[in-house]
């Protein structure tokens, strides 16, 4: 009989569902039900990894403080305090039932080295091999691994900005089968719930793109995150071909029954819920039973976002959404075209090029198309100018000040401008990595500033 394939869960939850928002207090009956949740889904076979926020809000209620700092080092020492406490509760939980788990706190810094002036890129992608690694690891000996953004450590540069993102990158780096975002609504609605009795929920997202949602719900005032970012999270674990799912947290029961109906529906026919005989090494098997047993037919309340039938993984995930940006690279569309060829970047391709940035350090990669020599009638030089259109990442050979000086060059010119050639090409195509297209948007992450109100060319198959 062929061993079984198992699930990997990614949960995540937000301070708003960990401490109470007024008092501080854990909240107590909603972290036991997410432990017996956890706990159940790994007795039946499957991985699941926690992604915890509430150190700083757990940290407020040891010290007796009534509202979150904006002093940053004051918040980190609050964040050290209360990450104990928040790990020590978790581990005591868990421990009613038997149940090991692990702490892992990671800032962008953890898995690409930009603390180092020069980093070799093999270094950087050997620290995102090693999380992976410990990851993989972790959920092979049947621990549960308990995820936090390491607060006490982190600065802008290196922080993921807020816990949303680091979920949707955890759940790519140990290529997830659902990522699920626990929040204090049951789904995305088409208009906020709370002041239209109208408001549609909405179930399926195919295309973020054109996800039309209220995302006026904010974070509370102890987290950072609010419904846009989840939107955002899930556009980037979607890329990674994870199915990521909004719910609502005190009712963490929801997870393993949403599973059971998806993985249901997937041995459906013409997409009815009605469930015909799985195969016999499926290994939702017995939960499929179950659920015919149970005479479900609709699914807890929800939001699923469908992962991306060609999703980006390992190194070009890691290229795209593991390193931070520290410039902008403008290419012709000719050299964008050779990049869709597999070719690399060539210095004749560069047009302009933004920001300060060191050898083998990550740059964004943006398309500028050629201005029209003539205008059409009554169209002004605005509306005719071309907008920049980003479409990737790429980890360059050259400095910013050392492009700046060889771009629209020929590669044999780079010698006698530079006086050496290190390489001829400004990047390596390995060292190229595209966004998917998206229909008018792409995966970003959200610490880095970037928007996602741009339209995308179409990326090079990777």
């Amino acid at each position: 009989m062929k061993s079984q394939k198992h699930l990997t869960i990614v949960i995540k939850l937000g301070t708003s569902s960990i401490v109470d928002e007024k008092t501080h207090e854990p909240l107590l009956s909603i972290l036991t039900l997410i432990v017996e949740t956890a706990v159940k889904l790994h007795k039946d076979g499957h991985k699941v990894v926690i992604v915890s926020s509430g150190a700083i809000g757990v940290g407020l209620r040891r010290m007796d403080v009534e509202k979150r700092p904006k002093h940053l080092p004051r918040m980190q020492a609050l964040a050290a305090v209360g990450q104990c406490r928040l790990m020590s509760l978790w581990d005591s939980l868990f421990n009613h039932l038997r149940q090991p788990v692990a702490q892992i706190l990671l800032t962008r810094g953890d898995i690409a080295d930009v603390s180092a002036k020069f980093p070799p890129l093999e270094a950087m992608r050997t620290q995102y091999l090693n999380a992976q690694n410990t990851f993989a690891e972790l959920l092979n000996m049947g621990v549960i691994p308990i995820v936090n953004e390491n607060d006490t450590l982190a600065v802008a540069e290196i922080k993921f900005g807020d816990n949303d993102t680091l979920s949707a990158i955890t759940a790519a780096m140990v290529q997830a089968d659902y990522l699920f975002l626990m929040t204090d609504v049951d789904c995305l609605y088409d208009k906020n719930p709370r002041t239209n009795s109208d408001a549609q929920a909405i179930e399926v997202v195919e295309d973020i793109a054109s996800l039309e949602a209220d995302v006026s719900t904010a974070g509370s005032s102890l987290g950072t995150g609010g419904m846009s970012t989840k939107i955002v999270a899930a556009r980037l674990a979607t890329s990674a071909g994870v199915t990521t799912v909004i719910t609502r947290s005190s009712n963490p029961g929801n997870i393993i029954n949403i599973v059971k109906y998806v993985q249901a529906t997937k041995y459906s026919r013409n997409g009815s819920p009605s469930l015909p005989s799985p195969p016999a090494d499926d290994p939702l098997s017995r939960s499929i039973s179950s659920l015919y047993l149970d005479g479900l037919t609709r699914p807890p309340l929800h939001t699923r976002f469908l992962p991306d039938p060609q999703p980006i993984r390992d190194r070009y995930f890691w290229l795209l959404h593991g390193l931070a940006p520290h410039g902008t690279i403008y290419i012709d569309e000719g050299a964008y075209h050779a990049l869709a060829d597999k070719a690399g970047l060539l210095p004749v391709g560069v047009v302009e090029v933004e920001g300060h940035f060191a050898q083998q350090e990550a740059v964004k990669i943006v398309v500028v198309k050629r201005m029209r020599p003539y205008l059409s009638e009554g169209e002004t030089y605005e509306k005719a100018k071309p907008v920049p259109t980003e479409v990737g990442r790429a980890l360059v050979n050259y400095s910013a000040s050392e492009i700046s000086r060889i771009q629209g060059l020929r590669s044999h010119e780079i010698q006698s401008v530079l006086g050496y050639a290190d390489s001829e090409y400004i990047a390596l195509r390995e060292n190229i990595s595209f966004f998917k297209k998206e229909k008018g948007s792409r995966p970003v992450t959200p610490s880095l500033g970037l928007g996602s109100e741009h339209s995308f060319l179409e990326p090079a198959q990777i």
